[in-house]
């Protein structure tokens, strides 16, 4: 869907109650203010995506709006339980700090930290982008488990630039390097001229999210950011273990 249906799509959406409805196409289209042909259409395609669910004429909001919904004050709770963790990484190394969780074969970045020379990077808070591409996401990969390790490595590889892995068996070797080491690198792999390192972070033996510092590579220094990086997560993994 392009961007003005998007828009009608959220319409749509929002014509309905907090218990979801259900509501015949007609109540629809004279609630959302749109041509019944049109919300037929974008109908059609909310149900698609599971975000709504048609029972004869009737529709209601789908089951995965729902589940998203439920992620939401999860992901809240973590990123203001990690805040001080990352602030206190911005501070060791003045460089640009991100906080990330998985969401399928993606990263989805809950909070990103930088200085005044912000780095020309593609990661933004709520977007996402492939986890084979960018540190955050290889040390998300390389510890949720051999099934979707082994998806992820059947399937093309993305790529952003032109030093992104898209070779399986690179991927393969550099995620058993992240999983004996606990830190992931990535060298121009989402964005040219910056290095990035990255590590887990465990809540009750489950890996729920990661972090890392992305600087320019002309001044990467893994002897001195690695530490930094690796005792922010170890910090942030002892908290929510123990507010589990």
């Amino acid at each position: 869907m392009g961007g003005s249906m998007l828009d009608k799509a959220a319409v749509i959406l929002e014509c309905f109650s907090p218990s979801g409805g259900p509501y015949r196409l007609s109540e629809l289209s004279e609630r959302a203010g749109l041509p019944k042909p049109t919300v037929h259409r974008l109908a059609g395609d909310l149900v698609r995506l599971g975000w709504l669910e048609r029972s004869g004429p009737q529709y209601r909001l789908g089951a995965k709006l729902f589940e998203l919904g439920s992620l939401v004050p999860h992901r809240l709770d973590l990123r203001e339980t990690a805040l001080p963790f990352l602030q206190d990484l911005f501070e060791a190394t003045r460089e640009t700090v991100h906080l990330g969780v998985r969401e399928g074969m993606e990263v989805v970045y809950l909070e990103r930290i930088h200085g005044h020379e912000a780095l020309r990077l593609p990661s933004r808070i709520g977007g996402s982008l492939p986890l084979t591409c960018t540190g955050v996401g290889k040390a998300l990969l390389a510890f949720s488990g051999p099934e979707l390790m082994e998806e992820v490595l059947s399937r093309p590889l993305p790529s952003l630039t032109p030093y992104s892995i898209t070779d399986p068996t690179r991927l393969r070797m550099a995620l058993e390097k992240i999983q004996v080491s606990g830190l992931a690198y990535e060298e121009q792999e989402a964005a040219l001229d910056v290095s990035c390192i990255a590590a887990p972070v465990f809540a009750g033996g489950t890996t729920v999210a990661a972090l890392s510092v992305a600087v320019p590579r002309s001044r990467f220094s893994p002897a001195q950011l690695a530490p930094a990086v690796r005792t922010a997560a170890l910090g942030l993994s002892r908290v929510l273990r123990g507010s589990g």
